[in-house]
């Protein structure tokens, strides 16, 4: 089972990556936090295989959470979902620590491979 922490400022956001990713088999959602400061907090309480990372939200935000997650809890992976797609955000995200980005605007299929392909 892969466990996954959903991180979005936007509930309804992260209601919707909930119900997609746990109508999967091998995946299991065992959090999610509206921002960074809250994603490192519970980062390092649960300790999920993959952090799922929105960029902007209040209080930390993605791309310093990510970085904070990388250096404290150095097992756990996080995947940078943006709606941002460029090279710049890209290059901040693995500047981070993030070891994928993937845009929103993406099927799910795409995210869905990233993480599995990820957590082999």
């Amino acid at each position: 089972m892969i466990r996954l922490l959903i991180v979005d400022d936007q509930p309804a956001v992260r209601k919707g990556l909930q119900m997609r990713l746990e109508a999967e088999p091998d995946l299991s959602v065992i959090g999610e936090a509206p921002d960074g400061e809250v994603a490192v907090e519970l980062a390092q309480a649960l300790g999920p295989d993959i952090v799922l990372m929105d960029v902007e939200m209040p209080h930390m935000n993605g791309i310093a959470a990510a970085e904070a997650i990388h250096s404290i809890c150095p097992n756990t992976l996080v995947i940078i979902l943006s709606i941002h797609d460029d090279a710049r955000m890209r290059e901040c995200a693995e500047n981070a620590g993030a070891v994928a980005f993937v845009p929103k605007s993406a099927p799910a299929d795409m995210l869905l491979a990233a993480i599995r392909q990820l957590h082999k």
